[in-house]
Formats: structure tokens, sequence, C-alpha cells
């Protein structure tokens, strides 16, 4: 049985910070909403330069490599302003701060 070694109180801050991870996923998950829905709303008729006509997959496909990042980029963002806004309500508590040394 190891035994407190020193105990002292000391002052240390709380506060809530967001999960920045949890954020930026859910900026991805709405960047492929989005990308979903700009590759509904498209048109699939031939391009009157190229006569070329782009498939709904390609087009959601291209669609994606603009849409996740941005929503990922917007979602720690957001992630930032929240921890911004969280640091006004910090508190400052007294806690026991205590040393255990473990015998082998």
């Amino acid at each position: 049985m190891s035994a407190p070694e020193s105990s002292a109180p000391v002052e240390a801050t709380v506060r809530r910070v967001p999960r920045y991870g949890v954020f930026m996923a859910l900026g991805a998950v709405l960047g492929i909403i989005a990308a979903g829905i700009i590759t509904m709303a498209g048109s699939y008729e031939p391009s009157t330069a190229l006569n070329v006509v782009y498939p709904p997959g390609q087009v959601f496909g291209f669609a994606l490599l603009w849409m996740v990042p941005i929503g990922i980029g917007l979602g720690g963002l957001v992630a930032i302003l929240l921890e911004r806004i969280a640091r006004r309500h910090d508190r400052v508590v007294r806690v026991d701060r205590e040393t255990i040394v473990a015998e082998d």
C-alpha cells in the first residue's frame, strides 16, 4: 500500500473546452450532405464549349473534394469560437494536490 508523501492546497482553473474532433467530424458530415444537395440540383446537359456530360457520380466526387474540407474547416472554426466564449466562464478552485509514491 502506498502512502501520500505530501499534500498541499493549490489553485486550479476549471473550464469547459469543446471537443474539436466532434465539431470537425460534424462539419465533414455537413459537407457530404451539401455535396449531395449540389449534385441533385445540378443539370446534366452537354456543355456548349466542350460537348461533355459529367455523370452524377463524378459531380458528387468533385463536390466532395471541395465541400468536405470546407466543412471540416468551418467546424474547427466554430469550435475555436466556442472555446473563446467559454473562456469567459473559467472558474478558479482550490484543490488538494497529493504526490503518491508507489513502493515496489
